[in-house]
């Protein structure tokens, strides 16, 4: 072979080589993979001149693909396994007694007490939802129940206008008078204020007696103006009674007068309206109560006002919520929980049955900042009696159309 031909063959071997080195780099690095395909099935749309779309990952090993595990989402299996816990969202309300509870209120441990009307017992329904008889005694036909505050003790009233007062630890009772009416219990549980009502006015009075029905005393005479007068004892035990009986105010305005048990001269608050429904807080330092005026086209608002010592009468604000003091639970001193019907018709405050079957909105209210905070409850509720446990942190209410007691998960 002569010498030129064998410099062109070479020259043509380091041609071949260098191309294929190029090309096995082009490959290499510089040459796009072809797109990833999702799961889906459908290829990712690119825009020209920029980089595509990740696209879903590819689950490794041991991992559950993307939509596998949610609720309408069948896997690869062709089975719909269990949701994994993070799936659920808990109900806002749950139901913790299933029986008929007449008669609710929470004791001094944030149990609730209530009536039985089916087997004639009262019960404490525990932590567990069980309900345990308070007492093996049983008592039908009852139609209106007051509980004392820090005992398990309650004035029983009968349709025939019997009273007594059962003692459900000691299984004790004491016979009241059948002219007395509108009782509370002073705030450790030993005394019951009350009015005993006789035909003529001048044997009309504000009494107190012992949880035995003894030792009772006159305290304030009422004479005609008993029905303006709210037996509701305070927890400071300061004012035993609320009489709207002060000076004139106009049509739609009254002066409440505090009334304590040795004919003390405290200050009175005016409230804007008719009507009136009074609540206190835990420690008696505030009152809250509803009113009607033509001003709210008769339907009920609530208001918040100080009411002990010198404070009587000062700091009162309007909540803006048309709802009654009894649809109130306090938290404490400075919060507030309330059942709101949704669409109260004009003249409610009249009437209040007139709501019985309007389902109720729950607010928290923060009394410090006026914040207003809807507490979802996930279904339509009338709510008829409603309590605040601040052992367990929990508000439980009754729905007269509904069977039970419900708790609120807050």
């Amino acid at each position: 072979m002569s010498p030129g031909l064998k410099r062109i063959l070479l020259i043509l071997a380091l041609l071949t080589v260098s191309a294929l080195l190029a090309w096995a780099i082009y490959t290499l690095f510089f040459k796009a993979a072809p797109p990833v395909i999702p799961l889906g099935g459908t290829r990712p749309v690119g825009t020209t001149g920029q980089l595509p779309g990740a696209g879903e990952r590819v689950p490794g090993a041991g991992e559950i693909a993307p939509g596998a595990g949610q609720p309408g989402v069948l896997p690869a299996g062709g089975t719909t396994p269990l949701p994994p816990p993070s799936y659920f969202t808990p109900e806002p309300v749950s139901q913790i007694g299933t029986e008929a509870a007449l008669f609710p209120s929470v004791d001094a441990g944030g149990d609730l007490r209530y009536h039985n009307p089916a087997d004639g017992k009262f019960y404490q329904l525990l932590p567990n939802g069980q309900a345990q008889a308070l007492s093996d005694q049983v008592f039908y036909n009852v139609n209106k129940v007051t509980w004392a505050k820090t005992a398990n003790k309650a004035v029983l009233e009968y349709p025939d206008s019997s009273k007594i007062i059962y003692n459900f630890d000691k299984k004790t009772q004491a016979t009241l008078p059948k002219h007395w009416e509108e009782f509370s219990f002073s705030p450790d549980s030993n005394e019951v204020a009350a009015k005993s009502l006789g035909l003529s006015p001048e044997n009309r009075w504000l009494v107190v007696t012992k949880d035995d029905g003894t030792g009772t005393q006159l305290i304030e005479a009422l004479g005609n103006n008993a029905d303006r007068v709210n037996i509701d004892w305070s927890p400071s035990r300061q004012t035993v009674a609320l009489s709207r009986t002060g000076a004139p105010q106009g049509a739609d305005r009254q002066e409440v007068l505090f009334v304590g048990l040795n004919g003390e001269n405290f200050k009175s608050t005016v409230v804007e309206g008719l009507d009136f429904m009074p609540q206190w807080s835990p420690s008696g330092k505030k009152l809250l109560y509803s009113v009607d005026s033509a001003r709210t086209d008769f339907k009920p608002e609530i208001w918040v006002v100080n009411a002990y010592g010198d404070t009587i009468g000062s700091n009162r604000q309007n909540i803006k919520l048309n709802t009654w003091a009894n649809k109130c639970s306090f938290g404490d001193d400075n919060t507030l929980f309330c059942a709101v019907p949704r669409d109260l018709p004009q003249g409610a405050g009249m009437s209040p049955k007139i709501a019985d079957t309007i389902p109720d909105d729950l607010y928290k209210i923060d009394l410090k900042t006026g914040l207003q905070t809807n507490v979802v409850l996930g279904n339509n509720f009338h709510i008829n009696s409603i309590f605040y446990d601040s052992v367990k942190n929990k508000v439980m209410f009754t729905d007269p159309n509904k069977k039970g007691v419900f708790q609120v998960n807050l």
